[in-house]
């Protein structure tokens, strides 16, 4: 049997809700909804028109050329959105909207990052395996300072995915960081890029291992299939990889982590119109026997830390590696098109900032990230070298799980 988790803690939230990462634009997300929205308003202030309608009015009388109305509704709207300051509130016009659908479906044109502000600095979050980017050698952490000889200081998360993505075959140069070391340019020729949510292998000594890079539909489905698979191949107790893992749907960790307990919190929404909601387990999870070991590290983020922080606070998970990203929002996102009853949303969209997400301890992980029971760093010469003294000390932790449970 697993043995109850020894921490009763506090209820958390519930949201149909995606929490995707960065350059994939970091963050947590709800489900699209289509068509106008109404809600109470928080606030009697209303934005003044009045300087727009006047410079709308000079640009009809005096401007020596054609307008475009439609590309100036777009701009005016993304300037709105970016005066509050928060990289992850974003308006999103219909191209970089088909972005995101294909993002989070996992099919792209580029060079398999992502990327995110941290420290005011664009930072690679995830290097996806086996794309351009990882053959190229960049790692999670690296501070791209340039893209195409463009001051990456001078552009938003959104403008920067825009250049470093592209057509296959086409080139790109970034200029990056790592560490103290001097600054390098790479020239990395972008790719059709697909993401695959899970993958696995038995370990040695009845240690299964679960690699999650995404958080998408179909995700907590291969986790469980995953886990049932290796279980009958003689797994005992899993590692759930989730390093470098930007995120994704947050009912997709919602219903991973339903797999591995079958009640209680897995998180909160605090909103400032104070309507919190609680997400809780799901009955029936078909792992829930099988003690885990959860590897994190900065590269993990927003659906990633939710996991892990329930996973943990819960259902007394190990985790090991370094500290997570830091990302404790909560994005919606608004179909601006005013179709109703559509089942996606094919024209522009608002990413905006509705709610922080709490762990079952009730803790927030903005900026602070998710620190693991047993910290171990990877260097580069282990990156260089194909060590991965993380991944070493998770399967030592796990076979010692094995000895503390009884079957």
């Amino acid at each position: 049997m697993k043995k109850e988790p020894t921490n009763k803690n506090s209820l958390i939230t519930k949201k149909n809700a995606l929490v995707l990462g960065v350059g994939f634009l970091l963050g947590i997300f709800s489900f699209w909804l289509v068509g106008i929205i109404t809600s109470p308003s928080l606030s009697k202030q209303k934005l003044d028109t009045t300087l727009l309608n006047k410079v709308q009015s000079i640009l009809q009388n005096k401007y020596n050329g054609d307008i475009d109305y439609q590309k100036m509704s777009e701009g005016a709207a993304a300037g709105a959105v970016a005066s509050l300051g928060d990289p992850y509130t974003v308006f999103l016009d219909e191209k970089s909207n088909k972005e995101l659908n294909d993002d989070l479906a996992g099919e792209l044109s580029g060079i398999g990052i992502e990327v995110g502000q941290k420290n005011d600095r664009l930072t690679v979050i995830a290097p996806i395996d086996g794309t351009p980017a990882d053959k190229a050698g960049i790692r999670a952490g690296d501070y791209i300072a340039a893209i195409d000889g463009v001051d990456t200081r001078t552009l938003t998360i959104d403008e920067a995915v825009k250049k470093i993505r592209g057509e296959k075959g086409t080139n790109v140069k970034l200029t990056v960081v790592r560490g103290s070391e001097s600054p390098k340019e790479i020239e990395i020729t972008r790719d059709l890029i697909s993401v695959p949510s899970v993958t696995s292998e038995m370990k040695a000594d009845g240690v299964g291992y679960i690699k999650i890079r995404r958080f998408g539909d179909d995700t907590a489905q291969e986790v469980r299939k995953a886990g049932l698979t290796l279980n009958t191949q003689g797994a005992k107790v899993l590692v759930l990889d989730v390093r470098d893992n930007p995120g994704g749907y947050l009912q997709s960790a919602v219903d991973v982590a339903s797999e591995f307990y079958s009640e209680g919190v897995v998180v909160e929404e605090r909103s400032r119109n104070s309507k919190n909601k609680v997400d809780t387990a799901r009955p029936g999870g078909a792992l829930t026997d099988l003690p885990v070991v959860v590897l994190i590290n900065e590269g993990s983020a927003s659906a990633s830390e939710i996991l892990a922080g329930a996973l943990n606070d819960k259902d007394n998970a190990i985790l090991v590696g370094e500290k997570s990203y830091g990302k404790g929002s909560v994005q919606e996102v608004i179909c601006l098109n005013n179709v109703l009853f559509t089942s996606s949303c094919k024209g522009p969209s608002l990413k905006v900032t509705i709610a922080n997400w709490f762990t079952p301890a009730g803790v927030n992980i903005s900026k602070e990230g998710i620190r693991p029971e047993f910290e171990v760093k990877l260097s580069t010469d282990d990156a260089n070298n194909n060590r991965d003294p993380q991944l070493d000390k998770a399967l030592e932790l796990a076979k010692q799980e094995i000895n503390n449970f009884l079957y």
